[in-house]
């Protein structure tokens, strides 16, 4: 069960989270446009900022899964990981269940990609052989829960207005650089206030698609506790991930010597505060499945990847390195 109040705050936190950083987001593209152009500047920024909403380029999933030697993974080959995402794709309003994808790897992650209409579910040998089937659920509906909240399209939206600041930044640099010799002699005047703007203007709008992205991270694990009703799930996962994820030298050092990475320049927030508030949400635990169950379910799926392993093996081939996309 969940805790209805907590569920609403966090809700009208992210809701309104995502507005303002998208509002800032206009207003910088729009303000460089100003500068550049004056009144004209502002309308044609804010014109390309609408129409780089409505006609922003579309990545092929097909083309992404193909550059992760991704295999589907279809009902007959795993039917509990099929069961459990036909289920969550009903409960998320889904009018079709997304494509599985099985990525072959060590490496502990999943990722979406598509449209609502259209969408595909890519996970990780090393989450499947590590995550028990409660944990996976909780996975995967984080997953679902960025297909339905169309993130791939408002992340990609966040990252061309990014490009679009960085294109007005260049242009009123070089514009600057040109009238130098009338600057030096006093015949044009620049405030210091939009040259610094121009400078920093990209690295602002950076910094807003990150705050961006670690909202709907954020919303994501709140939509996945509601599909799920089970909270502690995908808080178990991510303490999971967190631990398996950090290389063997991070994990001798003692946590007193590092270093963290600042918040602001994360993609995803810290897994901490993802976990305490999963841990908030919970007013009481969820029945889990019997033991028996458990472990006959957990047989089927090792069955199915060591199926997949032997081929791999078989056609001399070795998967390695780091996944794109919209990650888990």
């Amino acid at each position: 069960m969940l805790v209805p109040e907590i569920i609403q705050k966090y809700r009208r936190r992210n809701r309104l989270h995502t507005m303002a950083l998208f509002a800032s987001m206009l207003g910088l593209v729009s303000l460089l446009g100003y500068l550049l152009l004056g009144q004209f500047g502002l309308f044609v920024a804010v014109g390309l900022g609408i129409l780089l909403m409505v006609l922003a380029p579309k990545i092929s999933p097909q083309l992404v899964l193909r550059l992760y030697k991704a295999r589907p993974i279809n009902a007959y080959d795993a039917p509990n990981l099929y069961q459990i995402m036909q289920e969550l794709a009903e409960r998320a309003g889904l009018t079709k269940v997304p494509q599985l994808h099985y990525i072959p790897g060590d490496i502990m992650n999943a990722f979406a990609l598509g449209s609502s209409q259209e969408a595909h579910i890519a996970i990780s040998e090393g989450l499947l052989r590590t995550l028990n089937l409660r944990e996976i659920r909780g996975v995967l509906a984080h997953e679902v829960s960025h297909v339905n909240n169309n993130d791939m399209q408002v992340i990609g939206f966040a990252d061309l207005m990014s490009r679009l600041t960085n294109v007005l930044s260049t242009l009123g640099k070089i514009l600057l650089i040109i009238n130098l010799p009338l600057l030096l002699i006093g015949e044009v005047m620049v405030s210091w206030g939009a040259v610094l703007l121009l400078i920093l203007a990209p690295t602002i709008a950076g910094l807003l698609r990150l705050a961006l992205s670690r909202t709907r991270e954020f919303n994501a694990d709140l939509h996945a506790a509601t599909l799920t009703q089970d909270p502690m799930g995908l808080a178990s996962a991510l303490s999971k991930i967190e631990h398996y994820s950090g290389n063997f030298l991070q994990q001798i050092i003692r946590s007193g010597y590092r270093v963290s990475e600042p918040a602001f320049f994360r993609t995803h927030p810290k897994t901490g505060e993802r976990i305490a508030r999963l841990r908030e949400m919970k007013q009481a635990e969820v029945v889990l499945p019997p033991a028996n169950q458990e472990v006959a379910v957990r047989a089927l799926l090792e069955r199915y990847l060591a199926s997949l392993t032997r081929e791999n093996i078989a056609s001399g081939y070795r998967w390695r390195g780091q996944m794109l996309g919209f990650r888990f």
